[in-house]
């Protein structure tokens, strides 16, 4: 019971920091990203040409569709700090969320951890979740094209549960056969290929998307690095008391 409750208390701590450097991150990259992207997401299809005489002249020209301001977009200071709370409050739960699963990859691993190994179990973090499903299924801003939600959900389950499986066979692993099959594990949702809309074309502009793409991936990798680190460091005792304590080892021949 202690174990357990001390591996919470680290994944607390750890979520905190890491979903507060996130969001702070956030409200100075991503999120003017997004509000600008908004402001492209309604679009006003121009008004439809009164029935000329017959015999009239066509008009001269045509006045293309009327852009007008996405209702994502806050208007008022309460709206804007509602959303920023929201947004916080997220990066939080999703901070100790990830926390939890990192604490508990690393028990079970059961190698001597601190700040600069859980570092690295950050960053194959940030590879399994972020950076590998990018590779298929890109951040998207509002407005722009994409493929059924739910095609899109299990393809990134896919690419990261994979991701996970592979590195993980790659550091613990001695059987070939087993890293082979990791590796055809992260390989194969590529090799099917992400879910993508029949048309590409959206209303965002590509140098905005491009733009999230980079802020995004960067976000997150010093969002891993610092639950890492500070996972590592949390659970570097509760890691050695794991493995002097009998209690908490099976002995083997044991049923």
């Amino acid at each position: 019971m202690d174990l357990i409750r001390r591996l919470f208390t680290a994944a607390l701590v750890a979520g905190v920091l890491s979903g507060t450097a996130a969001s702070v991150v956030q409200q100075a990259t991503t999120v003017p990203l997004i509000l600008e992207a908004e402001k492209y997401e309604v679009v006003t299809p121009p008004p439809a040409a009164s029935a000329a005489p017959a015999g009239a002249p066509a008009p001269s020209h045509q006045h293309g569709p009327v852009r007008e301001v996405g209702e994502g977009v806050p208007t008022t200071l309460d709206e804007a700090m509602q959303r920023i709370g929201l947004t916080i409050v997220a990066n939080l739960l999703t901070g100790v969320a990830y926390a939890l699963l990192l604490g508990a990859a690393i028990l079970l691993a059961g190698r001597p951890v601190d700040a600069r190994r859980g570092l690295v179990w950050g960053m194959g973090g940030f590879v399994a979740v972020s950076l590998a499903p990018a590779f298929g299924l890109a951040p998207e801003l509002p407005g722009m094209a994409g493929a059924e939600l739910e095609l899109r959900q299990l393809w990134w389950l896919s690419a990261a549960a994979g991701a996970g499986v592979c590195m993980a066979a790659l550091a613990f692993a001695r059987n070939r056969l087993v890293i082979a099959a990791a590796v055809l594990a992260a390989a194969l949702p590529h090799l099917i290929g992400a879910p993508h809309p029949e048309s590409a074309e959206g209303a965002v502009p590509p140098e905005l998307a491009a733009r999230f793409v980079t802020a995004s991936l960067g976000g997150a990798a010093l969002f891993w690095a610092i639950l890492g680190s500070a996972c590592g460091w949390l659970m570097s005792g509760l890691v050695r008391e794991t493995e002097s304590s009998p209690a908490l080892r099976v002995q083997p021949g044991a049923r």
